[in-house]
């Protein structure tokens, strides 16, 4: 590179260098040395979000009592005690930073010490500014990249690949949710999902995340059913055990983005009463930590129970249903947005005949009027399960098969669909214009138009 593109080179130039997780990191720099630590800040505060520095280790510990970093570049020899002997002081009390040791003497009982003590790299002076930036830029890599990977497992644990769909449907009670969605995706605000079964509160949830600012940041859903009510808190608020033994909880993992907690009226008291805290005070507490971490994450909840009722019951804190009931979006039930059955029908119908590898099935007039009348009471997990299975067996069940054949209750649905289709033909010879085919038709515009919405049309 020659000195005039050198010169030219900008701080986001060089974060694209070192990789996209240095710009959003806090590094908290810990040196006696004012040379040091003034080098440091001068290389890392133009890359780094957030640089902060500690000139002893008393001062670094009052520091992280008061904010949460990404990465600790700690001097070990240092005033008082080694930065290795301060590290697994802080172990104990709960210190979840990566660390970087920087030294002059690297012999092999500080090495063996510094693993022990869970050093995530050993820079030794003297450096280059690219030396120290190629650590940070490792250690960022391998924070992130078990987050992504412990959430990835939580995922598939929870089986919310199946949920990663988006918001779909063009009813009056979609576009409701939508809108509402729309309003609250900028704001911080809790949002409390209610609704049956399978009628879409996580996707909902997702779809709100995606609209947000935090829409690159982890999106974690939480069934509060599926765990049991003695891992819960370990679960949710991570645990320190000593100096070898740390787990960061989902909370920690989700910071930054968004937490949906779902069948939160399953959660059992004592983490009521912690949840409470936290979303009162934004910290978190591990257990067995002596330390809080704060905690920078919007909080969604979801349930299809009464909450209101398990209030009046005395099973549910009446202070926590007040707190996460701020903004409350009721999803609809499938059976009320029945005009999107067939956008959803096709959706599904696409997406397990390509990921099974199989044919898809024919959504004929018939099978899509079929199923425009039946109540689903599974909402729309229900429909998707029908048409994967449909999918697998190669046919739908014979209530939805477009059979043709006209037989008792099924002559009034023949009747339907001579007049469906009837409409539909018209429609083509008017080339879409509703208001000429309602005129062939002898009937009112409205008329035309409802029954195309009954459609999906």
């Amino acid at each position: 590179m020659n000195p005039t593109a050198a010169q030219g080179r900008t701080a986001q130039d060089e974060r694209d260098d070192y990789g996209e997780n240095l710009g959003a990191a806090s590094v908290l720099v810990i040196d006696d040395e004012p040379g040091m630590r003034n080098f440091l800040v001068k290389i890392l505060g133009p890359r780094c979000k957030r640089v902060e520095q500690a000139r002893s280790c008393q001062e670094a510990g009052d520091i992280l009592d008061q904010a949460h970093f990404d990465l600790v570049i700690l001097d070990n020899i240092m005033p008082g005690m080694t930065g290795l002997d301060w590290l697994e002081q802080q172990r104990h009390v709960g210190f979840f930073a990566d660390t970087i040791l920087i030294t002059a003497y690297a012999d092999l009982d500080t090495a063996i010490k510094a693993l022990r003590a869970g050093v995530s790299d050993f820079v030794l002076k003297p450096f280059r500014a690219n030396q120290i930036l190629n650590a940070v830029a490792r250690a960022l890599d391998r924070k992130y990249l078990r987050r992504e990977n412990y959430l990835l497992r939580h995922e598939l644990s929870e089986g919310g690949q199946a949920a990663r769909g988006r918001l779909l449907g063009n009813s009056e009670p979609v576009q409701g949710v939508r809108e509402m969605l729309g309003k609250l995706a900028p704001l911080p605000t809790s949002v409390l999902f209610t609704g049956a079964s399978g009628t879409g509160k996580e996707i909902a949830a997702r779809t709100l995340h995606g609209m947000s600012d935090r829409a690159e940041k982890p999106f974690v859903a939480i069934n509060c059913a599926a765990i049991s009510p003695e891992r819960i808190a370990e679960e949710l608020f991570g645990v320190v055990e000593g100096e070898s033994h740390r787990k960061d909880g989902l909370l920690l993992h989700a910071d930054g983005g968004t937490l949906l907690l779902d069948e939160v009226a399953q959660l059992a008291e004592n983490v009521q009463t912690a949840l409470l805290r936290v979303l009162e005070d934004k910290r978190i507490r591990p257990l067995g930590s002596e330390r809080e971490i704060p905690l920078n994450l919007r909080f969604l909840f979801a349930t299809n129970a009464d909450l209101k009722q398990a209030v009046d019951e005395g099973r549910f804190r009446a202070d926590l249903y007040h707190r996460i009931n701020v903004v409350n979006i009721e999803m609809p039930h499938l059976k009320e947005r029945k005009e999107d059955i067939v956008e959803l029908a096709a959706l599904f119908m696409s997406e397990f005949s390509r990921s099974l590898g199989m044919p898809a099935l024919e959504l004929n007039e018939e099978v899509l009027l079929k199923l425009s009348r039946y109540d689903w009471p599974g909402n729309v997990r229900e429909l998707r399960n029908l048409i994967e299975r449909s999918v697998i067996l190669g046919a739908f069940p014979v209530e939805f098969s477009g059979s043709g054949r006209v037989s008792g209750a099924q002559a009034i649905e023949t009747l339907e669909l001579v007049e469906q289709r009837h409409i539909m033909a018209v429609l083509d010879a008017c080339g879409g214009n509703r208001a000429e085919a309602a005129r062939r038709l002898g009937v009112a515009r409205k008329t035309v138009d409802r029954k195309c919405m009954a459609w999906g049309l």
